[in-house]
């Protein structure tokens, strides 16, 4: 059997007259170009198993947004495992963040398949404040736990 790929991320939120919203990302890329629903996630990427997974979360919310992660305390959302199998790790932290100043990591792929033309991509293309409905509307189906437990801490 194989190891499961892992991955962290940090889901920050803030209160609004809205109510609570989270700070989600959408995935980048030919594959999600033209996708809403499900193709929004926590800012996460993966880690070995050697790395902690709270430095791993902190590491790539740096490299995804192009920020530094914010302090404040942490609230471990616990652990979901993705319809890919992967097992993603969140924490969420109550923080502000302007997203016009994230500026997104990129990956590079080949592009139209087997073209032989490798592209670069954001790793995020866009990055919002979301309410609760709307993010549970658009996040990737097993990321929607981290929503629930979120709001069982914030109340």
């Amino acid at each position: 059997m194989t190891t499961p790929r892992r991955s962290a991320g940090l889901l920050l939120y803030r209160r609004s007259e809205h109510g609570v919203e989270v700070l989600l990302g959408h995935m980048g890329g030919p594959f999600f170009a033209q996708k809403d629903a499900g193709a929004w996630s926590v800012p996460k990427g993966e880690y070995e198993p050697d790395e902690p997974a709270w430095e791993a979360a902190r590491r790539e919310f740096q490299e995804e947004l192009g920020l530094p992660p914010p302090d404040g305390e942490a609230v471990p959302l616990g652990e979901v495992r993705q319809s890919n199998g992967k097992l993603v790790t969140a924490w969420a932290i109550e923080a502000d963040l302007d997203p016009v100043t994230v500026v997104p990591g990129t990956f590079r792929m080949e592009w139209p398949p087997r073209s032989g033309r490798i592209q670069e991509f954001p790793e995020l293309d866009r990055v919002e404040w979301l309410d609760l409905e709307r993010a549970r509307a658009v996040i990737v189906k097993a990321q929607a736990a981290f929503l629930d437990r979120l709001m069982e801490h914030s109340g």
